[in-house]
Order: structure tokens, then C-alpha cells, then sequence
């Protein structure tokens, strides 16, 4: 552990300690006697002294001593003897094992060996090295108070400091507090940060001087894990005007997790409240705590790994093995319990998980605990499979929460038994112990519940088409040939047998052998079924009976911009298929997007989802087709569908990464890769359905339902890692876009069964030249082999790190435009006037952070024109007008502050925006005389001068 700087004598000492390890600063030392055999008398006489002591009073084995260069001269020569000089050391670190003094031993080595050069006084080393270690003791004191109760004295204390040393509002709440060092230049300066719900702060007193810094989350437009000259790791924020460096902390991940979080709410909150939905327990930004953003994080990954709703709560994560049937063991991994779904996830990434919605599941019982199956127990399912958990810690406060919590969601959800398969059920066999097996008869895919919904549905809705698409309406000469036929009798001969080991339903074994089957391409047969498993739209597809037709019910027949805009793309989709040639595939795709529009008003309709859906209605059922396309724009493309594209904007970021990290040489070339962006960004709005053959193009959405958009970015690498020479070469961004459009036009599907599609996207279908086709298969392999390896984890953090950077992106777009509209209007100077906008922002921040929502002063709404998307009310103008006026006059500068913005307030919405706000004082700095009088005359006479004729808030 660390310990608090202590001087240490060493004279008198020297034959009970031997060095170790020792560098310019630092000297670790073993105490003789401990870890030695019986041959040394001085080993054994030390041994034995320690042995007799109070355990209280037991000298540590291992410890680390400071060591300032010139205070002593240290030789190795000699066993490690010190050698003559001043025998005062400062030991700041002991330890009970070697691991554990060499894990301090490696922290000094890391974080402080490097950064002391910088240091020419050998006092200041000193002085900085103690106070280092004796912020880390305070730290990890707060660490292990804040485990053992809510609120401990540390934080208080800290809490104390904080408000003293920044002096924010009440409100402003501290979340949580580090010891680092700030860098200022090449000098380290040892402080404390303060991360609150608005603000990174930090403070330090060094050497007599001290350094306050505040940075808001919102002006943060990049926070990166980066290493300079002294340092290998640092924490580095970035604002429009300056770059931070933090270092020096006792654990950097957890720090860095919590700061990325920090940012990440604070600009959902402040910048698209439009666009992101917060965590209902993060909607109150002074209740935040460490805890909740760590719980946050959790529940972002678990909803992300296993792409479940985004109101779905995580309660519990269990280390745990269950038994794979198809491997004959058990697999070790985690089990996720959340409100409604059961969830594994194997420890070896892609070895196998389960996604169990508790609506499918029929009991869940503990097991006699044995030594061979330690604390197991049973989860049963409707389709008669069972699955076995075994050493699960604290079990029966699991099962007891998972079986309130599935009582409530069968009282919210009534599951509706088909009688004659109840009969099946109860004579087939439930997997036991160590010995399970699926039950090889269960049929069909879909669940009774569905089947009667659908009933039900029809009876109510005869309008709604009942067959997918492309049963009935199949391409023109869509006999195909016999080899292609066979081979998608040889697929759909696989998918049998990976039903028969591996389960049919949304509860099946997912495993790398049915990524490999997705990858070769799912029959067609299949393909809407298996759909509405891997997206689990199924289950919202049969705990809403009825919901989608009464929406239907309700949508139809509504005129409204939304409704126009669908009418206007309706005859846009897959032209080119015969099932959209007619009324019959129009109607039903009318009915899809208008009910989507009317159950989402936030999202309405989009461009792009009009192809999606399409394509979703030939392979699915229309109530089918409707909750995939609930799945894909709710759960697995978050924020795509809007009228910013954010989510899709900052999934292009993450691919521009993914190029420098997998393609530097094409990345090298092409120094601005946002002109590849560009391109791809179809590829990620409409998964590949608008740029490549259709027939093709359904091989992606494949393995884009069952892995998420990890499949497009894979994609997209292979894409462009087989036309890297082509791009290489080209000269400008349109050679580029005619390198990929060529490639991605003939690509082909040797084993669709049908006929190819004709593509009203091929831009070159009339080549001169024969050009190449690839086939979507080999294409597909690629990627996984080559770009396969982005786990989960690892596209969120790139996501959280580049939202920052796009949400920034949209603010500078905001000011670039308000100044651009501002600028021919007045005489300010643009840089001047720059500076003004950033104050008048910062004024409207203010009450965001610490005021309670009022009616006259709304949140940031990104959906508003530019000019109105920040706007102030009286008493901020107020504050402004002092500070930037030059009308100020004494006491009566309120007064006139209030008048002016009774006249500024044209719609008497007691709200200004920021171009009456700099053209009021546009006349007072640069008007002409008469202009100036004029304004100061009619700030004298009514309305302006009467209250009652315009109360202002507060007033």
C-alpha cells in the first residue's frame, strides 16, 4: 500500500534490508529474512525478531523508498550496500508480497520516473513526489469508504473543498474526484480534478502557486487517451481554443470510463435532447452519481451486445457456466438478468450466447447443489427446451428476483397456449442435469401467441397483406437453373440440422457455425423468419396483438407533411421489383410507413427508410415487416432515422477511424477520408440495399440482423480494402466514387435462386469493357476473416468518443450559420462578433445547468432555424448588457437593461434571440448619432417604459 512520505534512518539499518530494484528516484528493498532459507544467521536472526512482534507492529516485508539524486550516492555493487552520504530516504509505499509492491513499483515507472527530469531543483522532486503519493493515500481512502457507505467523510470533505475553491451554485452536484497532475508546458502540476454534472474542474496549490481550471462538458469537443514525451498514458481534453493534459492517476481506465460518460450525458442533455432519450434515472442531472454512470455503461453495453430495447434496465450480472448440449459441457460466461429477457454471454467471445425474453420462459427452479453442478439451476421455455446454469453466486436472491420479475411480465404480457401443442409439450422430455437435449419434433418458428395475434389481426384488419411479397410476386423468368435451385436445397438441408442441435426459436444456441450459415446466405425460404429471431422482433411481434392494425386504423386516411412525404417516395421503392409495381406491394408499404410515422412522431419518416422497408415486406409478413422495422430504427441503428442523422453521422466517424486502424495505406493517400464518408454513407443508412443488386444486397441485412452493424462496418473495410489499388490511384473524389459505384454494381449472388434484379442504381451498366463481378459470398467471408475481430465493447467506446466530436461538428454548423446570417447586417467585427455568440451561449448554458426548467425559457431545441436555437431571457440579458454595454450607467443600468429587452422582444415571448441581441448593440457602438438617440428615445417612452403594459419573469 501507499504510505504517507516518512523519513527513514539508515544508517543503523543497513544489514536488515536488500535492494532489489532501483533506479535514479526509487529503491525497492526485500527485508532479509523473509522469503530466505536457513543458511544466512543474519536472515534468520531478522526472521526471527519479526516473527515475535505484534502483528500490528509487523514490519512489512517489501517496501519502496524515494531516493533524491545528490542526497545520497546508491551503488549496486556490493549485494545493493548504500554507500556514504545523507542517511535520510522517504519511504512512501510497503508491501506483504512481491506482486503487490511490484504493482507500485510499476505505477512510479509509468507515471512519475520520466516527468521528475523535468524538475532542476532537487527539493521540488522531493516535494512533488510526496505530495503525489499523499494525494493516491487520500484517494484510495475515499475508494474504499465510498464502497462501504453512500455518502462517506472523504467526499464530504471533498465536496467542502469544491464548493469553496469554485464557488458554483448549489446545484452544481460533485460526482466524483481524482489526484493527477495537470500539465502546464513540460511541468507537471499535482492537484485534484473535480468531474461534476457540468463541469471538469481543476485545482492545484504547488510550490506557492495556484492553478484553478473550468472547463464545461459542452465546450469539450474531443476527450482521447494519449501519451506524451514524459508520460505513456494521459487523459487529454480538447476545447475549440486549448488541449489539457491530465496524468499521474491511480486508475486511469476507471477515471477516463467515468469522464467519457460525463460528457457523453451532458451533451444529450444540452445540445439533441431532440434526438437522444436519456436513461429515465438520469433525467434529473443532480441526482447523478458515480454509481449511476457506471450502471449507465453497463446497461449501454448489455442493450448494444445483445441489441435489446433501449428502455430495458439491467439488474443483475452473475459469473456462471451453462451447458451446451452441442459441445457436451459447460461453457464458462456471465448471465445478464434485465426487466424482461435472461441473457448468456460466453467468457470467449462469440463461443456461444442466449438471448432468453422471459416471455417465452415456463419456470425457473433451483437444483440439488452438487459438487459436480454447483448451485444449478433450470430455466424452461415454451418450445421445450430447457437450459442449465451452474455456479451461480448468491442464487437464491437471483431466482427470486427473476421469478417476481417473470410473474410481472406474464401479467402484463398473457401468454395464449395453442391446446393441442400444450398436449405435445407435456409428454416430450425437458432437458435435465448434465444430460440435455432439444426436442427434435417442435415445428414451427413461430410462436402460438403470434399465430393467434395474427389471427386476431385478420379479423380485424382484412386489409393487411398476409403473405410476404416475394411469394407472390416473383422477378420475370424466375426459373432458375437447376444448380442454383439444389444449392438452396443444400442450404435450407443445413439450417434444418442447426435447428435440430442448436433450437428454432429466438432462445437458440448462437454460435460461430450459425454466423458461418448467415455469412453463405439464408435461404429465402427462411430469411423473414430468421429476421424476426436474430433481431428479436418476434417477441414485440407477439406481446402486441392487435397494436399494429389499430395503428394502421389510425394513420390511414391522415393528410400531414409526414403523409406527403411518404406519398412522394412511395413509388421510388425497388422500382425495379415487380412486387412494387402494382398497387397491391404499394399499399402494403403505404400502410408500414405511415403506421411507423404515427406510432414514432419523433422519428415520423425518414428517406432511406422507404428502401429498407421494401425490402423487409418481401420476406416478412407485413405485421412482420413492420416490428423489423421497429428493431432496426429503436435497437440496432440508434439516432439513424432523423432529420440530423446523427447516429449514422457518428457511425461514419467510427468507419474513418476503422480506415487508419485496418487500411493506414489507404488512409495515407487520401489525406481527407471524409470524402469516403460521404460515399459510405448510404451504405450505412440504407445497409447496402441502395447500391448494390437486390439479390445481392439481402445477403448483408443477413448478417446485419444477426450481428448488428459490426457486419456493416466489416463490409465496408473489405469494400474498400479490395478497391484500395483503384482508390490509390485515383485524382479526385469523383474518380473515387466511380472506382466503388463500378465495384459495388457488379456484384453478384451465384446462389440466389432467382433471376438477377435489374438496379436502377447502376451507374455503369454500360461499360464498354466486361468489368469483373465478385460474388457477395467470397465478399462476405472477407470481411469476417479480415475485419471480423471489433468486439461489441469496442464500437461503443468509438461511438461515445466520436459523438462528442459530431455533436461539436453541429454546433459549429449552428455558429457558422447564425454568423453568416448576422454578419452583412451589421458593423461588428466577425471575430468580435464570434466572441459575442460564444458569451450569449454560455449565458443560455447558465440556466440550463442550474435553473429549473421554465416555460419561458425552453431547452435547446435542434430542430428550431439557427437563429432561434439559443435564445435568452430578461435576467440573462440583464448580465449581458452589464457586461458588454456600453450604456452602463450606475445604478440605473438594470433599469435600462430591462427596457431594452422589452424592445427587443418583438413577439413578446420573453425570449431574444442573438440577432437582436448584436444588432441592439450594433447601434450603440456604430450607429450614426441620430440612430443612438433615436434607440435611447423610444427606450423612454411606452410600451418600454411601462411594466404593466409587458410584466417581465421575475419582475
Amino acid at each position: 500500500m501507499w504510505l504517507k512520505p516518512e523519513e527513514v534512518l539508515l544508517k543503523n539499518a543497513l544489514k536488515l534490508w536488500v535492494t532489489q530494484k532501483s533506479s535514479c528516484y526509487f529503491i525497492l528493498q526485500r527485508r532479509r529474512g523473509h522469503g530466505e532459507g536457513g543458511g544466512r544467521l543474519t536472515g534468520r536472526l531478522v526472521g526471527a525478531l519479526d516473527a515475535v512482534l505484534d502483528s500490528n507492529a509487523r514490519v512489512a516485508p517489501f517496501r519502496i523508498l524515494l531516493q533524491v539524486p545528490g542526497s545520497q550516492v546508491y551503488s549496486p555493487i556490493a549485494c545493493g550496500e548504500l554507500l556514504s552520504g545523507s542517511d535520510v530516504y522517504w519511504a512512501i509505499a510497503t508491501g506483504a508480497t512481491l506482486e503487490e509492491i511490484n504493482q507500485h513499483w510499476d505505477w512510479l515507472e509509468q507515471n512519475l520516473l520520466h516527468t521528475l527530469s523535468v524538475f532542476d531543483n532537487k527539493d521540488d522532486i522531493a516535494s512533488f513526489v510526496k505530495g503525489k503519493v499523499k494525494a493516491l493515500i487520500a484517494e484510495e481512502t475515499s475508494s474504499r469508504l465510498a464502497e462501504q457507505e453512500e455518502e462517506p467523510e472523504k467526499f464530504r470533505e471533498a465536496l467542502v473543498k469544491f464548493e469553496a475553491r469554485f464557488n458554483f451554485p448549489e446545484a452544481e452536484k460533485l460526482v466524483t474526484y481524482y489526484s493527477c497532475c495537470c500539465w502546464k508546458g513540460r511541468v507537471p502540476r499535482q492537484g485534484w480534478l473535480y468531474l461534476s454534472i457540468n463541469h471538469l474542474c481543476f485545482y492545484s496549490f504547488f510550490l506557492g502557486k495556484e492553478l484553478k481550471l473550468v472547463v464545461p462538458w459542452v465546450d469539450i469537443q474531443k476527450l482521447e487517451r494519449t501519451s506524451n514525451v514524459f508520460l505513456t498514458d494521459t487523459i487529454r481534453i480538447t476545447t475549440q481554443n486549448k488541449e489539457r493534459d491530465f496524468s499521474m492517476f491511480l486508475n486511469l481506465d476507471e477515471v477516463f470510463k467515468i469522464m467519457e460518460q460525463l460528457a457523453d450525458v451532458t451533451l444529450r442533455r444540452l445540445l439533441d435532447n431532440e434526438v437522444f432519450d436519456l436513461d429515465p434515472d438520469l433525467q434529473e442531472p443532480s441526482q447523478i452519481t458515480k454509481r449511476d454512470l457506471e450502471a449507465r455503461a453497463q446497461n449501454e453495453f448489455f442493450r448494444a451486445f445483445f441489441r435489446l430495447p433501449r428502455r430495458e434496465r439491467l439488474h443483475a450480472v452473475v459469473g456462471c457456466s451453462l451447458w451446451t448440449p452441442f459441445s457436451r459441457c459447460h461453457t464458462v460466461g456471465r448471465m445478464f438478468a434485465s426487466d424482461r429477457y435472461v441473457c448468456f454471454a460466453s467468457k470467449e467471445d462469440g463461443c456461444c450466447n442466449v438471448i432468453l425474453p422471459l416471455r417465452e420462459v415456463v419456470s425457473i427452479e433451483k437444483m440439488e447443489d452438487t459438487s459436480l453442478l454447483p448451485n444449478p439451476i433450470i430455466i424452461s421455455i415454451r418450445s421445450k427446451m430447457a437450459f442449465q446454469f451452474i455456479e451461480l453466486k448468491d442464487r437464491d436472491n437471483l431466482v427470486e428476483s427473476l421469478l417476481m420479475r417473470l410473474k410481472q411480465v406474464h401479467a402484463n404480457h398473457p401468454v395464449h397456449y395453442d391446446t393441442s401443442r400444450d398436449e405435445d409439450m407435456q409428454t416430450s422430455p425437458v432437458f435435465h442435469s448434465a444430460s440435455m437435449c432439444s426436442d427434435h419434433k417442435f415445428g414451427d418458428l413461430e410462436m402460438v401467441s403470434s399465430q393467434n395475434s395474427e389471427e386476431s389481426e385478420k379479423e380485424k384488419s382484412p386489409r393487411l397483406h398476409p403473405e410476404a411479397l416475394i411469394s407472390v410476386f416473383q422477378p420475370a423468368g424466375s426459373q432458375s437453373p437447376d444448380s442454383r435451385m439444389s444449392r438452396e436445397q443444400i442450404k435450407i438441408s443445413l439450417w434444418n440440422d442447426h435447428f435440430v442441435e442448436y433450437g428454432r426459436t429466438v432462445c437458440m444456441f448462437r454460435t460461430e457455425k450459425i454466423r458461418k450459415l448467415v455469412a453463405m446466405g439464408i435461404p429465402e425460404s427462411l430469411r423473414g423468419r430468421l429476421w424476426l429471431l436474430f433481431s428479436d422482433a418476434v417477441t414485440d411481434l407477439a406481446s402486441h396483438p392487435g397494436y399494429y392494425g389499430n395503428l394502421v386504423e389510425e394513420s390511414m386516411g391522415k393528410c400531414c407533411l409526414v403523409t406527403e412525404e411518404i406519398e412522394r417516395d412511395l413509388h421510388r421503392s425497388l422500382p425495379e421489383h415487380p412486387a412494387f409495381q402494382n398497387e397491391t406491394g404499394i399499399a402494403a408499404l403505404r400502410r408500414v410507413l405511415t403506421a411507423y410515422a404515427h406510432r414514432n412522431p419523433k422519428i415520423g419518416y425518414c428517406q432511406s427508410m422507404n428502401i429498407l422497408t421494401s425490402v423487409l415486406l418481401l420476406y416478412a409478413k407485413e405485421e412482420e415487416a413492420f416490428w423489423l422495422l421497429v428493431a432496426v430504427c429503436e435497437r440496432m441503428l440508434p439516432d439513424y432515422f432523423n432529420h440530423r442523422v446523427i447516429g449514422a453521422q457518428v457511425d461514419q466517424s467510427v468507419f474513418e477511424e476503422l480506415i487508419k486502424e485496418h487500411l493506414p495505406e489507404l488512409a495515407e493517400h487520401m489525406n481527407d477520408l471524409s470524402a469516403l464518408a460521404s460515399i459510405s454513407l448510404s451504405w450505412f443508412l440504407t445497409l447496402f440495399l441502395s447500391i448494390m443488386p437486390l439479390e445481392s444486397a439481402v445477403s448483408v441485412v443477413d448478417c446485419f440482423f444477426y450481428d448488428g452493424i459490426k457486419a456493416i462496418f466489416q463490409l465496408g473495410l473489405a469494400v474498400l480494402e479490395a478497391n484500395a489499388q483503384g482508390l490509390c490511384s485515383s485524382k479526385d473524389d469523383g474518380q473515387a466514387l466511380m472506382v466503388l459505384s463500378r465495384f459495388l454494381d457488379h456484384i453478384k449472388n451465384e446462389d440466389s435462386p432467382g433471376p438477377p434484379v435489374g438496379s436502377h442504381h447502376a451507374f455503369f451498366s454500360d461499360d464498354q469493357e466486361p468489368y469483373p463481378g465478385t460474388d457477395i459470398a467470397d465478399l462476405i467471408r472477407d470481411s469476417y476473416e479480415k475485419f471480423g475481430d471489433q468486439s461489441v465493447e469496442q464500437i461503443e467506446h468509438l461511438r461515445c468518443k466520436h459523438r462528442i466530436r459530431v455533436l461539436q461538428g453541429h454546433e459549429d454548423t449552428t455558429k457558422q450559420n447564425v454568423l453568416r446570417v448576422v454578419i452583412p447586417e451589421v458593423s461588428i467585427p466577425p471575430e468580435d462578433l464570434e466572441e459575442l455568440y460564444d458569451l450569449f451561449k454560455r449565458e443560455h448554458m447558465m440556466s440550463c445547468y442550474w435553473e429549473q426548467p421554465r416555460p419561458m425559457a425552453p431547452r435547446h431545441d435542434p430542430s428550431r432555424p439557427y437563429a432561434e436555437q439559443y435564445r435568452i431571457d430578461a435576467r440573462q440579458f440583464a448580465h449581458l448588457f452589464q457586461l458588454v454595454s456600453p450604456w452602463t450607467c450606475g445604478a440605473h443600468t438594470e433599469i435600462l437593461a430591462e427596457r431594452t429587452f422589452r424592445l427587443l422582444d418583438d413577439n413578446m415571448d420573453h425570449l431574444i434571440e442573438f440577432k437582436a441581441f448584436v444588432s441592439c448593440l450594433d447601434v450603440m457602438y456604430n450607429g450614426e448619432m441620430n440612430e443612438k438617440i433615436k434607440l435611447l428615445y423610444r427606450l423612454h417612452i411606452p410600451p418600454d417604459l411601462s411594466q404593466q403594459m409587458f410584466p417581465i419573469w421575475g419582475c
